[in-house]
């Protein structure tokens, strides 16, 4: 049977940071106690781009006011990592229950070239229904890398090329403050615990 977290058990571990400050809304002056992920919050990244969901419906930080968006740059045809953190980040959603209903998977594909908003809707979908995919001009995809401090590039496989990225996925609070980085090494529980202490900062 798989362990269900809530926010109250994150609360318990928390002590120190005072249960007040935390329940008051969102506390920016002493460091969050991420268990396992690292501590973004004095960083500035990803508050600028701008680009399209599958719908064609242009896209900012800001639209996702309200909700906990979770940031990851893939591409549809990555063989190993990709696929891993979705399937993962829908465990971690599932281990959060109903408080995992504020998460947002926003997963922004690297290979505009041959990621079409189709493909990118039927693959996100297939991981969770609320997933969502943006996209954009290789242009427009590289202004907004570079906004997280994303690496990427091609490597040629034969006839056809891969991608090596960075495989960070990056958590903002309902606020659009960024807060917490998860490296690609951690599992689904893990990962629930620290997103649950972001839910309980704002």
């Amino acid at each position: 049977m798989s362990t269900l977290f809530t926010r109250r058990k994150v609360l318990t571990g928390m002590g120190l940071l005072g249960l007040g400050s935390l329940l008051g809304g969102c506390d920016y002056s002493p460091k969050l106690n991420f268990k396992y992920g690292k501590d973004l919050s004095d960083k500035i990244m990803g508050r600028t781009f701008k680009l399209k969901n599958t719908d064609g419906e242009t896209v900012t930080l800001s639209s996702y006011r309200g909700l906990m968006p979770v940031v990851f740059f893939g591409f549809t045809q990555c063989p190993a990592v990709c696929p891993t953190t979705l399937a993962r980040a829908a465990q971690a959603k599932k281990l959060m229950g109903r408080d995992g209903e504020i998460m947002q998977v926003v997963f922004i594909t690297l290979d505009p070239e041959r990621d079409t908003p189709e493909i990118l809707n039927k693959y996100v979908k297939a991981f969770d229904p609320s997933f969502e995919a943006l996209y954009g001009t290789p242009e427009e995809i590289a202004v907004a890398a570079k906004e997280f401090g994303i690496f990427y590039e091609k490597i040629p496989a034969g006839d056809t090329y891969t991608l090596s990225h960075t495989a960070t996925s990056f958590v903002f609070d309902t606020r659009g403050n960024l807060r917490l980085g998860l490296q690609a090494s951690l599992t689904a529980k893990e990962c629930a615990e620290d997103l649950l202490t972001v839910m309980e900062v704002c």
